[in-house]
């Protein structure tokens, strides 16, 4: 039975704490430091996701409201507002990320056997970018426009489970295909991109790397058709070709034959036209595997609306990159409990009961279990009835 420790220290239990503190060293981030640690500045930080807060003010508030508990759900300095704000401002946000990058390769592990609709042995990634607006006055450095500011999230995401691969941050008016360029692909793999990403170099070298694409193709696509293959037309597909590319910049980029697949979408009757340089798929099981895609415009929606990435506790660059990276941990570190614990909920219902259970001192597998513990008989009830 747990007689002492809360929810929240139960949950950071299952935090490879040795990884977190390679990535302190690696980029120095405690020095000078006497007693606001890294580590304190994660909990907090965790804190604020799993619990909503919206400032500094109410983290601080909430923390000092439960002094005597902190010690044992892990705090060794004293939280104040402007000791968490000076360090989300000067230490290195890439201690966060590289830790939730550890995250992410252990929840990986975790999901590789869940399916996504489409039975391949391959891994298939889907990789798009989201807009974070920000207030130009108050975030200067982040101009994206005349009169806003933003940041973009750049996310790679393993359909095999809502799970990140990978995540660059940029500002929002640098282009998405700049951060498809920092992807190493993998040999085998599957990566399904929207048309905005239609750069014939970045897919030329998907090719090169033996991986395979599945993109939108723009309106205006100078081709040559060389081959045409039977569709059924059941399944709303139009066409199979074997195309070359006539343009002089994209032929160049592109040298090689490519398969053009269009169809009609039975849902908004609209046609729809991909690219793909895997020849031996079905043309309709690229169609299946394209629709997948939308699974990452789903995480990006998730994570707008549960975690903490639209109202930020400063206003520096480190300062934001520090609090995404941090909300991208404890989203994953949900995931790695919900496989742990084998919790039968969803990741938002498992942030909800985390949000109002945090400071219990009740096992975590009972919190989130179906079974009514209260219910628990242990004896067995001998007493007469008073009336017969």
């Amino acid at each position: 039975m747990n007689t002492g420790r809360t929810v929240f220290s139960q949950v950071m239990e299952f935090l490879p704490l040795h990884e977190f503190h390679k990535c302190v060293n690696r980029y120095n981030g405690e020095r000078k430091v006497k007693s606001f640690s890294c580590l304190d500045q994660f909990l907090c930080l965790a804190f604020a996701q799993l619990t909503y807060r919206e400032s500094l003010r109410d983290i601080e508030a909430c923390l000092r409201a439960i002094g005597p508990k902190l010690y044992h759900m892990g705090f060794r300095g004293t939280v104040s507002r402007n000791t968490l704000a000076n360090a989300n401002s000067v230490r290195d946000s890439r201690i966060y990320q590289d830790f939730a990058m550890v995250l992410i390769g252990q929840a990986r592990a975790l999901y590789a056997k869940d399916g996504f609709g489409v039975h391949l042995s391959s891994t298939v990634y889907a990789f798009d970018a989201t807009t974070l607006d920000l207030c130009l006055s108050v975030f200067p450095w982040a101009e994206f426009r005349s009169t806003k500011a933003g940041i973009k999230l750049n996310t790679l995401l393993d359909l095999r489970g809502p799970i990140p691969s990978f995540i660059h941050i940029s500002k929002a008016k640098i282009h998405e295909v700049k951060a498809l360029a920092e992807l190493r692909f993998e040999a085998g793999a599957y990566y399904l991109l929207d048309r905005g990403f239609m750069d014939f170099g970045e897919l030329h070298r998907i090719n090169r790397s033996r991986a395979y694409f599945i993109i939108r193709a723009k309106r205006n696509l100078n081709f040559t058709r060389r081959y045409s293959a039977d569709v059924p037309d059941a399944l709303g597909l139009r066409f199979d070709q074997t195309i070359m590319l006539n343009g002089f910049y994209s032929s160049t980029a592109y040298p090689d034959p490519i398969r053009r697949i269009g169809l009609i979408d039975p849902e908004s009757s609209k046609k729809i036209v991909f690219l793909t340089n895997n020849f031996d798929l079905a043309a309709s099981t690229i169609a299946r595997l394209y629709k997948a895609r939308w699974r990452v415009e789903l995480f990006f929606k998730w994570i707008k609306q549960h975690l903490r990435i639209k109202a930020f506790y400063g206003n520096t660059e480190n300062a934001v990159k520090t609090q995404i990276w941090t909300a991208i941990s404890v989203y994953v570190l949900v995931a790695l409990i919900r496989k742990k614990v084998n919790a039968d909920k969803t990741l938002y219902e498992i942030l909800q009961i985390l949000s109002v259970s945090l400071l219990e001192k009740t096992p975590i597998f009972q919190a989130l279990s179906e079974f009514d513990y209260t219910t628990l008989d242990t004896e067995t009830q001998k007493q007469l009835s008073l009336f017969t």
